[in-house]
């Protein structure tokens, strides 16, 4: 019977499909590598630029991997940028195994090794290695540099039991013996003598073995056994296939030329990354050239910047003719000058260093190393140069292309080569119709069609190796005459910045540089002007007036021209100068200061300061150097008409008499407009000539209070921007309802004085050169207060005690004019304080002090200050500025030092004469005064000091109260009785004038160190914080007949009391009480501030002891406290040692005498604040 609940299950689902068997993919693939030498410039070069930069030393691994930065197969470099050069990572490589070795073109240099013959000798062998039969070849050709080693797997793979095919690994090493001198490993597992992999096919593998050159040198190296050993254990089954043998031998000759002065390198590729060998471009810092020496006077040197090939000028640098060794630079003139001289690739052989001038090649180099902005927000030299000339070109064509490169123009002149740069330049010569022909001044300029508005600069662009474009627009243009694109290239240029300036200064010239100008002038000026040069032009038919003719007499100070009655002379305040050829050729420019009867006067005085451009050279001067020669050219230029500007681009002989020079038109302030976008063009007025002026703008009205004759008066300042080419202006204004009352003035400001409370209408007109007046003028109108403005509040008010009866109130000096002449200075005082104290409810405390005072003495009182401001017209200031005082008690103090100069031997050290300037000991006045000889000039104000000859010391750092001390007046040194004039009962006195304009100051500097002090600081009574004291008087007369003298002159040193306590109950600042301890030798007490107890020379050592009294805290019967002293009473610190004026010991014992611990305060009096 059969369960029916009962289930049977088979175990298995039948026989599962055996794994499919595991091959190992083919690994081993034999490869080839091709090598190519690249002749990369004439030598010597600097080397590759990374490397360069990076400061990699030559010859080094190192220097040959940074390098791999600058070679580009096509378009993509070997190394990436971003690398670490000393240590790239497998994935910064975006080519591999690229082997790289160079030269750089010396003369001598080695030739580079590893590079073969076209023809190789092969050596069949074609025998297996075996571990226990190595395979041994000998070499005994003598020409032999290396020998390469063909391995060649007919298959590497292992099967195993279950059918999968894995790889193998196979070791083996390659030996060499000279001369049976014994074997040396050559090849080894661990660098290249290991094949690890799968292959199915023939794998090959070469091993180049270079033969120690020396050997060959020494004709020890032949002959040359080699020797390739099987490291591995031999294959014994046929499921392991790993034989090897030795195909051949090569014996391989290398090309050994050295290519002395040529820079080339060789470059080996792997066949596994190229289908055929790629385009390549290296980045290099080129030819090394030859840069400025050391300078004459101590100049300095001029260096290269490593980073940028930029030439570093020093401050100041001065070219003595001698040029220094050659170094990278991509300086254009140096690169210029290089090409001019060499004679293996320039034009050495038919130009010698004596037919160039050095002088302007470093003048033009130093402009172009200059910095300017990249237009990227840094900065860069001026020009660079960076070109790569690969093919013969026209001399003429080089030289004018490498000279474009800086702006320069080459000339042969005087049997030298220079070169002329467009740069900012003064002018060097002056024209006008005195002294060209009559045919006068000739112009020509472009169609404005022709002008381009858009340029398009091409450049090289070295992040990107292709040529860019840089585009500069001149918007105003387009606007006007549409784009008109000119595509330029930008020789030898690498630099956006640098493509960019060379647009802007190509649209600028076509813009604002096409006018020429030609004129025929006689031999004198003829054969001056040089192409290049700037000059200076007054044409008086363009300008509208005549500006320029002949000097009729001079001076280095004065000019007198020729036809005054027909020539235009400007304002003074017309900021007009003069420009004049002086003896020696050179042209000056003179600041007007006075014209009268033809004279032109320059400034000429002790404040003028001459005018100097970008480049240090002086462009306008308060007096010329040499007077200039009878007949010499002058120009007048002025703001409202300057004079024409042209540069010379051709001077031509007509005949033995006669030159023509032809100009392009000049603008002197472009280049800073090149090189900065932001910068806004300056115009230049070269003309008169309009049919009615502008009217004048801007105009603005002013009222001031002013001084005149001693007196406040109030008056309008109208002012208005001045309109070009106008000199002359008409002023029409009117008083509330009154009529107009006109007035013609030479100058853009008009000025009427005492004006009244009320509206003023003003209009302004211009007249032009024909004296018509402008079609509008302008207009407004003024509400003038007149003197009526109240004065400013007081401000700046503080307070400091003079003594027990008075205080010093101290105050800004009123800025009201009303104030400081005619007014006064209202002092009040109630008792009442915050909002109760009003300068209504006070009283005058003192009389008014004069409006230009800064202080007042005032009795000290309890309450509060008021001050106010009073003009001359009464009128008050809107609110009182107030300040309180709280009188405080007056410590008691001590005298540590009562000085006085007078009372030294001799009176005030009169042999001492280094404390003497400008002043001196008058015996016969029996004090100090001024020196005769510094009161001569009523100009200014006449000073002397008189140096006190001790220094005061504290011995420590203390506040010191000060107090000068003075008994001297004032006098007349010529003062006699014959002189005085008018009635006897006018004289102020018997003895003479008052000399009320004579002075003295007593000052005082401190120091903390003794070494180093403040500045000098004026004292009467105040207290100063230091440690040395050094005291200073200053004697000053304001009047050149005055003079003070002194007969007692010093100082009072007090050093105040103080109170220290160590504990004060409830109070913000309470400090513990202090633990006495149970130590027999007590406990040691620190002042919060050391006290003065005076020094050997002021008092004695420790004569001015503190006081110190003991509180103990839950005294006992019985307990104490004593303070530990020696037997002069100083105290003492637990080691002995005295500590009078810095703290003291202390003790409590108790009725045994025994030391016990117990909580105490002190307070100590004595004198001075340390610290």
């Amino acid at each position: 019977m059969t369960d029916k609940n009962k289930t049977i299950k088979g175990a298995g689902g039948g026989r599962q499909a055996p794994p499919t068997p595991y091959r190992a993919p083919d690994t081993l693939h034999s490869r080839s590598f091709a090598t190519i030498q690249d002749l990369i410039s004439e030598g010597e070069i600097e080397g590759f630029a990374t490397a360069s930069k990076e400061n990699r030393a030559k010859g080094t691994a190192a220097y040959l991997e940074a390098s791999k930065k600058d070679i580009f197969f096509g378009d993509t470099p070997v190394l990436n940028a971003s690398a670490d050069s000393t240590n790239p990572q497998p994935t910064d490589f975006n080519f591999k195994d690229v082997g790289f070795d160079t030269r750089f073109g010396t003369n001598p240099q080695t030739a580079l090794p590893g590079i073969p013959a076209e023809t190789r000798t092969p050596i069949n062998v074609g025998v297996t290695v075996t571990t226990s039969a190595p395979v041994t070849r000998q070499i005994s050709n003598t020409d032999v540099d290396a020998v390469i080693v063909t391995l060649t797997w007919p298959q590497i793979q292992v099967a195993e039991d279950d059918g999968d095919l894995r790889g193998d690994t196979v070791e083996y090493k390659i030996q060499v013996q000279y001369q049976s001198g014994g074997y040396a490993d050559i090849i080894i597992p661990s660098n290249g003598g290991t094949v690890t992999g799968r292959t199915a096919d023939a794998y090959t593998k070469d091993h180049r073995l270079t033969i120690d050159r020396a050997r060959i040198d020494a004709g020890t190296a032949f002959p040359l056994d080699i020797r390739v050993i099987r490291v591995t254990a031999d294959s014994t089954t046929s499921d392991r296939i790993n034989d090897f043998q030795v195909t051949s031998l090569q014996e391989v000759i290398d090309n050994n030329s050295t290519y002395n002065d040529s820079a080339y390198c060789a470059v080996r590729l792997d066949s596994k990354q190229f289908n055929s060998i790629p385009s390549r471009k290296y980045r290099i810092r080129g030819i090394k050239v030859r840069i400025p020496g050391a300078g004459a006077n101590n100049s300095g040197t001029p260096t290269v910047d490593n980073a940028t090939g930029r030439i570093i000028y020093p401050s100041g640098y001065i070219f003595n003719g001698v040029m220094a060794a050659a170094e990278y630079t991509n300086c254009p003139a140096m690169c210029l000058l290089d090409l001019l001289t060499s004679t293996r690739y320039g034009l050495g052989d038919h130009i010698q260093e004596s037919n160039l001038d050095l002088f302007s090649f470093v003048a033009a180099s130093k402009y172009s190393n200059e910095l300017v902005s990249d237009l990227l927000g840094g900065q860069e030299a001026r020009f660079s140069c960076n070109v790569n000339i690969q093919s013969p070109q026209e001399a003429f064509s080089v030289i004018n292309n490498l000279s474009g490169v800086m702006r320069c123009m080459p000339i042969w002149s005087a049997g030298s080569i220079n070169i002329s740069q467009d740069k900012e330049t003064p002018a060097s010569y002056l024209f006008n119709l005195a002294n060209v022909g009559v045919g006068g001044f000739s112009y020509s300029g472009s169609s404005l069609k022709q002008r381009h508005t858009v340029i398009s600069v091409a450049y090289f662009n070295m992040d990107s190796t292709e040529i860019d474009f840089e585009v500069v627009e001149d918007s105003v243009a387009i606007g006007k005459l549409g784009s008109i694109v000119k595509q330029i290239r930008a020789y030898a240029c690498t630099s956006r910045g640098q493509a960019a300036r060379l647009g802007r200064a190509v649209l600028f010239a076509e813009q604002n540089e096409s006018e020429t100008v030609s004129f025929t002038t006689s031999i004198d000026s003829g054969v001056v002007v040089r192409p290049g040069s700037v000059i200076e032009v007054n044409d008086p038919v363009r300008a509208g007036a005549r500006r320029g003719g002949r000097v009729t007499a001079a001076t280095t100070t004065t000019i007198t021209i020729d036809a005054e009655a027909q020539t235009t002379l400007p304002s003074i305040n017309d900021s007009p100068t003069v420009s004049v050829i002086l003896s020696d050729g050179t042209v000056e420019v003179g600041k007007i200061a006075d014209i009268t009867n033809g004279v032109l006067t320059l400034e000429n005085s002790s404040t003028a300061v001459s005018k100097v451009n970008d480049q240090g050279v002086v462009i306008e001067q308060a007096t010329f150097t040499s007077a200039p020669n009878v007949n010499s050219p002058y120009l007048i230029s002025s703001t409202t008409l300057q004079t024409q500007l042209f540069r010379v681009i051709q001077v031509e002989e007509q005949d033995d008499i006669n030159y023509v020079v032809t100009g392009l038109s000049y603008v002197e302030g472009k280049y800073n407009f090149i090189n900065n976008p932001n910068v806004t063009l300056p115009t230049r007025n070269i003309s008169l000539l309009n049919e009615l002026p502008l009217a004048p703008v801007g105009l603005s009205v002013d009222e001031k209070i002013v001084v005149i004759n001693n007196m406040a008066r109030s008056k309008l300042i109208i002012s208005w921007q001045a309109v070009t080419g106008v000199t002359q202006y008409q002023v029409n204004y009117k008083y509330e309802d009154t009529n107009f009352v006109s007035q013609v003035v030479f100058s853009n400001d008009f000025e009427l004085l005492d004006s009244k409370k009320g509206t003023y209408t003003i209009e302004v007109f211009s007249y032009n050169s024909a004296s018509f007046l402008s079609a509008n003028g302008s207009q407004t109108t003024f509400t003038a207060s007149g003197k009526t403005a109240i004065p400013e509040d007081v401000s700046g008010l503080s307070i400091e005690p003079v003594n027990e009866q008075f205080v010093r109130l101290r105050f800004n000096q009123a800025t009201a004019v009303d104030v400081l002449h005619g007014g006064f200075v209202i002092v009040r005082h109630t008792d009442q304080t915050g909002s109760s104290a009003t300068f209504a409810s006070a009283q005058d405390i003192i009389q008014a002090v004069p409006g230009n005072a800064t202080e007042a003495i005032v009795p000290a009182l309890d309450g509060t200050y008021l001050l106010k401001f009073q003009d001359d017209g009464k009128r008050l200031s809107a609110n009182a500025t107030d300040i309180e005082s709280s009188l405080v008690e007056i410590l008691d103090s001590i005298l540590i030092k009562f000085d006085r100069e007078d009372n030294d031997s001799p009176p005030f050290n009169n042999t001492t004469t280094s404390l003497f300037n400008n002043t001196q000991y008058d015996s016969t006045k029996g004090g100090l005064n001024l020196i005769s000889t510094a009161i001569t000039s009523p100009a200014t104000k006449a000073t002397g000091t008189y140096d006190f000859i001790d220094t005061l010391d504290l011995g420590g750092t203390f506040s010191l109260v000060l107090k000068r001390h003075f008994q001297g007046a004032g006098y007349y040194p010529s003062a006699l009785w014959d002189d005085r004039v008018g009635l006897v009962d006018s004289f102020p006195d018997w003895d003479g004038d008052a000399a009320d304009s004579a002075n003295a100051k007593l000052a005082v500097r401190t120091s903390t160190d003794m070494s180093t002090y403040t500045g000098f600081n004026q004292f009467s009574n105040g207290t100063f914080k230091g440690r040395g004291f050094q005291f200073r008087v200053t004697l000053e007369s304001g009047d050149a007949a005055q003079n003070i003298v002194l007969q007692q002159l010093g100082y009072r040193a007090e050093m105040p009391s103080r109170t220290e306590r160590s504990y004060v109950s409830g109070g913000t600042t309470s400090i513990s009480p202090i633990d006495s301890g149970t130590s027999s030798s007590g406990v040691d007490v620190t002042f919060g501030s050391p006290f003065f107890v005076g020094t050997s020379v002021l008092g004695g050592v420790n004569f001015y002891k503190p006081s110190v009294a003991i509180t103990i805290m839950g005294q006992n019967s019985g307990d104490y406290a004593t303070i530990k002293t020696d037997s002069n009473g100083d105290f003492l610190n637990a080691a002995g040692t005295i500590v009078t004026g810095t703290g003291f010991n202390v003790s409590i014992k108790d009725a045994n005498n025994n030391p016990i611990n117990k909580k105490f305060t002190f307070q100590a009096v004595g004198f001075g604040k340390g610290g």
